[in-house]
C-alpha cells in the first residue's frame, strides 16, 4: 500500500482532472446497478401486470441510461488517460534526472542495459498500474458498491449467503497477488540482464563478426531468452489458476442462491421480479469482481517494477552538493592537492598526494598502467570524491562549491571521444547557445574547419552514434573544438592522442597546443613524446608521486621516468618490430 501511495503522489498535481474523472466514473458505475434495479419493474409491472405506460417509460429510461453511460465513459477514459500519462511522464523525468545526478562509480558498477531497462521496461509496467489498472479498479469499485446496495436492498438474507464466499475470494486475490509480484520482480531483473546483453552485443558487433562468434552469441541470447520464457510461464500459471478458482467460487454462490431463492418464489414469499432483479445484480457484480482480480495481477506486476524504479529515485549519490555549497566564480586556475588519499572499493589508488599546479602551467602525469593517473584527473571535476585530504582551486575547496559551477571552469578531452548523434555544430556547442561565428572559430583553432567543409552538410552534418561517420582524428578535433567553445580556464587531457595514427596525432597535437595557451592544463599521456615540452612532469608509482621536474631534469636522474622514456624511444622501437617469415 505504501508503494502505491508513493505512486499516487505523482497524480496529486492533477487532482482536479482526477476528481472530475472519478465523478464520471461513479456515474458510469451507477449505470450497472440501475439496470439491475429495473429488472424487477420490467418483470412485475410489464410482463405480469401488463402496464403499457411502464413499458414505454422503462424502454426510454434504458436508452438514456446507456447514452449517458457512453458519454461519461468517454470523459472518464480521456481524463484518466491524461492524468496517468502525465504522472508517468513526471516519473520518467524524475528517474532520468536522478540517474544524471549519480556519480561515475554508479555507472562503473551498473551495466548500461540495466539502467536503460529501468527507464524503459520498468516505467512502462508502472504506467499500467498508475493509469490503466487504477482506472479499471476505480470504475469497477463504483459498480461493485452500487450493485452491493441493490442485492442487499432486494434481499439481505440472500445477499448474506452470496457474500459468505467473499473471504475465500479475498484470500485467493491476495495470495495470487503476492506470488505474481515476486515473479514480476524476477522477470524485470531478467529483462534488465537481457537488455544489458543486447547493448553489449549490438555495440560490439565489430568484434563479434571479427571472431565469427555469431553462433556463440546466439546461444548466450537463447539462454537469457529461455529464462524469460520460464518466468512468463510461471506468471501465466498463476493467472490461469486464479480465474477458474473465482469461477468455481462464483458458481457455488449462484447455485446455492438459485436453490434457496427459487424456493422462496415457489412458496410465494418473494416475487419473480424481485428474485431476477437480485440475480441480475449478483451476476453483474461477479464480472467487476473478476476484473478486479485480473487487474490486481497487473497492479502487482506494476508495483514490482515501481519498487525497482523507486530504488533509483531513493538512491543518494555519493558525490553531491553540500547544503551550504556556494557558486564558484570563473577561476584563475591554480590547483592544490593536500594529503590526498583515494580508495576505490577495497583498493587504495592514491596515497598521500601533495601537488600544487600554478595558473597557466602545463603539468604532465606519467606512469605505468594502473598507478592512478586518470584517477588523479577525475578527482578535479569531482567525478569521484577524495577519501581524505582536500583539493583546492584558487584556494577554495572544491567540495564547498556546487558541482555545476566547478565543472563550468573545467574542459575535458579524453581518449574515448563521446560525440552525440547530432550535427557537428550542436556537438561543438553541446547544450550551450549556438553562435555560428564562435563555432567556426573553435573549429578553426581545433584544425577541424577544413575537413568539416568537405562533409555533405558542413557544420549541419550528423555525425552518427558516437561519431561513427568520422575518423578517429576528426572526432578528436571535434572534441577539442568543443573544449575551445566552452573556453574554461582549466583543461584536463586524458590520453587525448593515444589512439591516433601518426598523421592524425600531428593534427590533433597542433590543435591541443592552441587549446593549452592561457590555460592551466593537466595531461595524462602514454606517449611521452607528447609531453616533452610540458612545464612540469610528475611520475606516479603505486599511487604516489615519486619524481617531479621538467623532461630535461628527469632525464638527468636515474629513475622511473628515464626508464620509461628509454623503453619507448630506444629499446622499445626495436622490440616492437614485427619480423615477417620469408
Amino acid at each position: 500500500m505504501e508503494l502505491y501511495l508513493r505512486l499516487l503522489k505523482f497524480v496529486k498535481p492533477y487532482w482536479i482532472k482526477l476528481a472530475m474523472a472519478m465523478v464520471f466514473m461513479s456515474l458510469v458505475g451507477a449505470s450497472q446497478p440501475l439496470t439491475a434495479y429495473l429488472v424487477k419493474p420490467v418483470l412485475d409491472q410489464v410482463f405480469y401486470e401488463k402496464k403499457g405506460e411502464m413499458l414505454v417509460l422503462i424502454s426510454f429510461g434504458i436508452v438514456f441510461i446507456y447514452l449517458f453511460k457512453g458519454l461519461f465513459d468517454y470523459l472518464q477514459t480521456y481524463l484518466m488517460g491524461f492524468v496517468g500519462q502525465r504522472a508517468i511522464t513526471d516519473i520518467r523525468n524524475v528517474v532520468f534526472r536522478r540517474i544524471q545526478e549519480q556519480p561515475l562509480p554508479y555507472f562503473d558498477k551498473t551495466p548500461t542495459g540495466v539502467i536503460i531497462s529501468r527507464i524503459v521496461n520498468d516505467i512502462s509496467l508502472v504506467q499500467g498500474t498508475v493509469s490503466d489498472a487504477f482506472t479499471a479498479v476505480l470504475k469497477d469499485a463504483f459498480a461493485i458498491i452500487g450493485l452491493v446496495f441493490v442485492v442487499f436492498y432486494r434481499d439481505w438474507w440472500l445477499a448474506s449467503i452470496a457474500f459468505a464466499i467473499l473471504p475465500f475470494a479475498t484470500y485467493a486475490i491476495v495470495a495470487f497477488g503476492k506470488k505474481l509480484r515476486k515473479i514480476s520482480m524476477q522477470n524485470q531483473k531478467a529483462m534488465a540482464r537481457l537488455t544489458s546483453f543486447l547493448h553489449e552485443v549490438i555495440t560490439g558487433q565489430r568484434i563479434v563478426k571479427a571472431f565469427s562468434m555469431e553462433e556463440y552469441e546466439n546461444k548466450r541470447f537463447g539462454v537469457e531468452n529461455h529464462l524469460l520464457f520460464r518466468l512468463a510461464l510461471k506468471r501465466y500459471k498463476v493467472r490461469a489458476l486464479s480465474s477458474p478458482l473465482m469461477e468455481v467460487l462464483g458458481g457455488i454462490a449462484v447455485g446455492v442462491i438459485i436453490w434457496y431463492g427459487g424456493g422462496k418464489v415457489i412458496q410465494g414469499t418473494s416475487t419473480p421480479g424481485n428474485f431476477f432483479s437480485f440475480m441480475a445484480a449478483l451476476l453483474m457484480l461477479y464480472e467487476p469482481i473478476k476484473r478486479v482480480n485480473k487487474e490486481n495481477h497487473n497492479i502487482q506486476q506494476g508495483l514490482a517494477a515501481a519498487q525497482r524504479v523507486f530504488e533509483i529515485i531513493d538512491r543518494q549519490p555519493e558525490v553531491c552538493n553540500r547544503a551550504d555549497a556556494t557558486e564558484l566564480p570563473p577561476v584563475q586556475g591554480s590547483i592544490e592537492f593536500s594529503n590526498v588519499f583515494f580508495k576505490y572499493e577495497e583498493k587504495m589508488v592514491l596515497n598521500n598526494v601533495n601537488l600544487r599546479i600554478e595558473k597557466n602551467e602545463v603539468l604532465a602525469i606519467v606512469g605505468e598502467s594502473g598507478v592512478g593517473k586518470s584517477t588523479l584527473l577525475n578527482l578535479i571535476p569531482r567525478f569521484y570524491d577524495v577519501t581524505s585530504g582536500s583539493i583546492m582551486i584558487d584556494q577554495t575547496d572544491i567540495r564547498a562549491v556546487t558541482l555545476d559551477s566547478l565543472r563550468r571552469n573545467i574542459a575535458l578531452v579524453t581518449q574515448d571521444v563521446i560525440l552525440f548523434n547530432d550535427s557537428i555544430s550542436k556537438n561543438i556547442a553541446y547544450g550551450a547557445d549556438e553562435d555560428a561565428a564562435r563555432i567556426e572559430e573553435a573549429a578553426r583553432l581545433a584544425n577541424a574547419h577544413e575537413f568539416i567543409l568537405k562533409l555533405p552538410n558542413h557544420y549541419e552534418t550528423t555525425v552518427g552514434e558516437k561519431g561513427i561517420r568520422l575518423s578517429g582524428g576528426q572526432k578528436q578535433r571535434i572534441a577539442i573544438a568543443r573544449a575551445f567553445y566552452k573556453n574554461a580556464p582549466v583543461l584536463v587531457l586524458d590520453e587525448a592522442t593515444s589512439a591516433l595514427d601518426t598523421a592524425s596525432e600531428t593534427e590533433v597535437q597542433k590543435a591541443l597546443e592552441n587549446l593549452m595557451k592561457g590555460r592551466t592544463t593537466i595531461i595524462v599521456a602514454h606517449r611521452l613524446s607528447t609531453i616533452i615540452n610540458a612545464d612540469r612532469i610528475i611520475v606516479l608509482e603505486r599511487g604516489t608521486i615519486v619524481q617531479e621536474g621538467t623532461h630535461t631534469e628527469l632525464m638527468e636522474e636515474e629513475g622511473p621516468y628515464r626508464r620509461l622514456y628509454t623503453l619507448q624511444f630506444k629499446e622499445g622501437r626495436g622490440k616492437k618490430v614485427i619480423r615477417l617469415s620469408q
